[in-house]
């Protein structure tokens, strides 16, 4: 069917709206009604030919008593549904009253086979009839979707002399017009942030970026697809189409299964709708819905092609609560062994979980096929770099990265969205690269190639056409270094973070004042002979004030014959003592007492300080972080020698508190500086405001003077 006629009945339908609901429901509710409308006209219209068979049949079963009849049905129909009610909607035109009407229609509604029955319950379409009764407009509904000038059956419409008035709509074409109606509805209503619309020329591109690489390779088989979020569908159908194009192309014969998940229930009616009104029942039935994340409707299936738009800066903290939490969840999907960590977490924080859907589909991937699995998604900025080293964010980075799965990331034009502005960008990923690949991740700024629209769409601007497509492909397959392709190895993303200590030095006050403070704290803690001691050392050292805090408490434990445990120091510490850069560094505890006994036994040795340990208590206020690369000449040790002992040479790694992390900073690597402007420009600037000024001054001061 030529493309015009569609979009004529395309149009007849949405204006259905305006002729009908309007002044009854809201612009933004019409959709509540159109779209489960088109679907039970289409099925109607399909099921028409075989009506009295299927009721032919319901009477033998009833007969027979046979309670599971869903099967002998479909059968009846010849098709994946069936409705066994006594009417079709023709039945339900000619209804007298609005009540006679309503009752009718809900039994009408009641006939349809179950998997109808989901998608009507999850369109809440029941909900909407007693407001299309109160207002008198079912009837007049029932007959805009009967009019006589469109045709919504797979049959066509004759004239008297058996020639074609109106062509039947074949499954594609039915397909066709119903995404094209969501499409003008997700525009209308412009939901939040692309969560249920990813507009078709980003999907077409993903499906390429998927497929492309791998076209020359395809045999003939059975290939499996998934999106976990898969919205209304969309991504599934373009991606069937590219791949069963591209096996045609090259002579292969495929067999393509799609599944998906997704977790609103309106778009996961007409993700099943969709595929009944394109006779694909098979496929409707591998749609689940529910949580990707909490309730996984395919824990035993690996994918060949994954591809998925998940919602992003989103909260999944009600899927987390029901795993468990984060310190109780043990979902191998997202807890697993790797880097020598039993335990290691994928877990994102809960404000945002889109990168638990790439960890979803990693563990779908296929590893005993030839071509492994392909991934594209889509996310936004934080992926690339939220997650200090060690959360999940960055943990998921590190474990993508050093298995070298990721291929490539492109960032898209800004404003691609329906919905928002944000800056958006496709992974691509596979546990198949190609030799030339291996250990390297290709970045691609596209940002600058996209087409205009002459209307904005929301915030949606401007779009990818055919050869913009096309330029990103194209520099995507030839894997070469350009201004807009960048090429790093694998381990140019990742970096040490380690935690850099310095002593506490601590200079100690036995003054008559600050005794009298001990004492008072001793007193309330029980501890008067920490006190006494204190005071029997001061006759001896006199008030200070003493840099050498380890001496102090050797005195002290001498004399009062108890070692200072941590609560004893705590007081210690809290009525004597204050931070002084003069004074010696605090020694461990263990370290202290060491010494001692090598004292007594004529073998101390001196504290000192080394690159990964220490024998001094390290102050928390002086604590520092650094992000070391793992390119890094000579490594943590080179970094640290050079740039930190030079500067602060009591320095030392807290080598428990080293993690490794990942990051991708696309800015950095495409950051264009704007040129400086030269002195001429500046001095024609400044020569131009005196020109403006000029004057002013004389003419302010005539006005004071008036």
């Amino acid at each position: 069917m030529e493309q015009p006629h569609l979009n004529w009945i395309a149009n007849f339908i949405w204006g259905i709206a305006d002729d009908v609901l309007r002044d009854v429901y809201v612009r933004g509710k019409y959709r509540d009604v159109i779209l489960p409308m088109v679907v039970i006209r289409r099925l109607d219209a399909v099921l028409e030919p075989t009506k009295a068979a299927v009721l032919k049949m319901k009477a033998t079963l009833d007969q027979a008593g046979i309670i599971n009849q869903d099967a002998a049905l479909k059968q009846a129909a010849g098709q994946a549904f069936y409705n066994a009610s006594p009417f079709t909607l023709r039945d339900l035109k000619s209804r007298a009253t609005q009540q006679r009407l309503r009752a009718d229609f809900e039994a009408y509604l009641d006939g349809f086979s179950p998997n109808v029955q989901e998608i009507l319950d999850k369109f809440k379409f029941r909900n909407q009839i007693p407001t299309l009764v109160e207002a008198d407009v079912l009837g007049y509904l029932i007959e805009k979707y009967l009019d006589p000038s469109i045709n919504l059956s797979p049959e066509p419409v004759l004239n008297s002399d058996g020639s074609v008035r109106l062509p039947g709509l074949d499954n594609h074409a039915m397909g066709t017009i119903f995404e094209e109606l969501i499409r003008r509805f997700n525009e209308e209503n412009n939901e939040e942030a692309g969560e249920h619309f990813t507009p078709r020329d980003v999907v077409r591109l993903m499906a390429q970026l998927i497929f492309l690489p791998i076209a020359d390779r395809i045999e003939s088989g059975t290939y499996l697809l998934y999106d976990g979020a898969c919205g209304t569908g969309g991504m599934l159908t373009i991606a069937e189409e590219t791949l069963a194009e591209l096996a045609a192309r090259h002579g292969k014969d495929v067999s393509i299964h799609l599944y998906g998940q997704e977790i609103n229930p309106e778009t996961y009616a007409i993700t099943k709708a969709d595929l009944l009104l394109k006779g694909k029942g098979q496929e409707a039935e591998t749609m689940a819905f529910g949580s990707t994340l909490s309730a996984d409707a395919f824990p035993t299936l690996a994918f060949d092609f994954m591809l998925s738009n998940p919602p992003y800066g989103k909260s999944w903290k009600t899927d987390l609560d029901r795993m468990g939490g984060k310190g109780e969840m043990r979902d191998p999907r997202f807890v697993i062994t790797y880097a020598g960590d039993p335990e290691y977490s994928l877990i994102t924080r809960s404000s945002d979980g889109q990168l638990m859907f790439l960890v979803n589909k990693l563990s779908k991937m296929k590893h005993d096929t030839p071509l492994g699995s392909r991934i594209a998604e889509v996310h936004n900025g934080s992926s690339l770099f939220t997650g200090d080293a060690g959360q999940g964010e960055s943990n998921i980075r590190r474990w993508i990265i050093e298995n070298d799965w990721l291929e490539a990331i492109i960032a898209l034009p800004l404003n691609m969205f329906y919905n928002t502005g944000i800056a958006t960008y496709i992974w691509v990923l596979t546990n198949r690269k190609p030799e030339h690949r291996r250990g390297k991740v290709q970045l691609i700024d596209a940002t600058q190639w996209y087409t205009p629209l002459r209307k904005n769409l929301g915030q949606k601007n401007c779009e990818l056409s055919d050869a913009d497509i096309q330029r990103i492909v194209d520099t995507f397959l030839a894997f070469e270094e350009t201004e807009q392709s960048k090429i790093f190895p694998n381990a140019a993303f990742g970096y040490w973070k380690i935690t850099v200590e310095r002593p506490l030095r601590l200079r100690v006050n036995l003054s008559d004042a600050a005794r009298a403070r001990l004492r008072r704290a001793c007193a309330a803690a029980g501890e008067d002979a920490l006190a006494a001691a204190a005071d029997w050392i001061a006759a001896d050292l006199g008030p200070g004030p003493h840099l050498d805090y380890n001496a102090v408490v050797i005195a002290l434990e001498k004399a009062a014959g108890f070692s200072l445990t941590k609560k004893r120091q705590t007081l210690l510490r809290d009525a004597l003592t204050e931070k002084d850069e003069a004074a010696a560094p605090v020694e461990k505890d263990e370290v202290r007492r060491k010494k001692v006994e090598g004292k007594s036994k004529k073998k101390s040795q001196p504290s000192s300080f080394t690159l990964f340990t220490s024998d001094f208590e390290p102050d928390p206020d002086l604590r520092d972080t650094e992000q070391i690369p793992l390119l890094e000449d000579g490594g943590i040790e080179g970094f640290f020698k050079r740039e930190v002992l030079p500067y602060v040479p009591d320095a030392w790694i807290d080598e428990s508190k080293t993690r490794i992390g990942y990051e991708i900073s696309f800015n950095r690597y495409f950051y264009k500086p704007e040129p400086l402007r030269t002195l001429a420009e500046i001095r024609a600037d400044i020569e131009a405001l005196e020109r403006e000024t000029d004057g002013l001054l004389e003419q302010i001061l005539v006005n004071v003077g008036e």
